[in-house]
């Protein structure tokens, strides 16, 4: 099975079926706040962090079935992430994925309660999902695991770092630490729930794994700041060049767009050496890995 041509569309309309189900309905009061949710869920994007999920939880044998929910949850903490980095108060950005940002298409206060309401929203489908195949222990290490991906040592840590670095100059081991729990947090909360909701996984296997998306994570990050050089606001779907409006620190600005090239390279490479003593059937994961490096929004 080829990701690009049969996974990704594939797992993007499954996971966009079970975000329906998930979701509450507009009819549902408040229907202003549910239909802020749904606008910032429910409006494309490549849905890779619900790919990786998919794809490790299969490769190591779970049924579609029953990656559906922690599937979800990862799309849903990446979309509130979303509306929150979009705000005046964040990165004050108008557009995503190439229509007004939330809180341009709402106003600021309901974006904010859209974005914590979808946070809480995540860990309850987590904690509610019906599978009797899934232990309780295991249900458990799902929701600490994303818990800790979008924390202060995770995600709104990374975050925060990003603030502060505005008009600072940053090395590359700080920029990397940053985009590390920025961006290579969920990443890696994607690829372990997949693996924790499979029927048998060792200590080992998720130790290379969380290698693998780590590596993954970076890789796709470097590759955001080329692309915020060098891409169409057409293409990427936001605003071309605001990395560079707000001085803000980026792998192309510290090491040019060469160096980061090859930096992305690196980062693939190790991503598959991770992958190399895990067996013979982790092709989908090194197609991600592959997709990850050559993207072009």
């Amino acid at each position: 099975m080829s990701f690009l041509h049969d996974f990704l569309p594939s797992s993007q309309v499954r996971v966009e079926q079970a975000l329906d189900r998930h979701l509450p309905s507009v009819q549902t009061e408040p229907q202003r706040l549910h239909e802020a949710m749904r606008y910032a869920v429910v409006s494309g994007g490549k849905r890779l962090r619900a790919a990786l999920v998919y794809a490790t939880g299969e490769t190591l044998g779970a049924k579609p079935e029953q990656l559906d929910a922690p599937a979800s949850a990862l799309e849903l903490i990446h979309a509130y992430s979303l509306i929150h980095d979009d705000l005046p108060a964040m990165d004050n950005d108008d557009l995503r994925r190439g229509k007004p940002s939330c809180h341009r298409a709402f106003d600021e206060a309901t974006a904010l309660l859209a974005g914590d309401a979808l946070q809480t929203r995540a860990f309850e489908i987590l904690a509610n999902a019906a599978d009797p195949s899934i232990s309780a222990q295991r249900r458990l290490d799902m929701v600490a695991r994303l818990a800790e991906a979008a924390g202060s040592l995770g995600m709104a840590g990374g975050q925060a770092i990003d603030l502060q670095a505005v008009g600072r100059t940053l090395d590359v081991a700080e920029l990397e630490n940053m985009h590390a729990r920025k961006t290579g947090a969920l990443f890696r909360a994607a690829v372990a729930l997949g693996a924790l909701s499979a029927p048998r996984v060792s200590a080992a296997t998720l130790a290379a794994l969380d290698r693998y998306a780590a590596c993954i994570g970076l890789a796709f990050q470097i590759t955001d700041d080329i692309l915020d050089v060098e891409a169409s606001t057409a293409t990427l779907g936001k605003p071309q060049g605001s990395d560079q409006r707000r001085k803000k620190p980026t792998y192309s600005a510290i090491l040019g767009i060469e160096r980061a090239r090859a930096l992305a390279r690196a980062q693939h490479e190790a991503a598959l050496a991770s992958l190399a003593g895990l067996g013979d059937n982790m092709q989908l994961l090194v197609e991600i890995a592959g997709y990850i490096q050559d993207r072009t929004r």
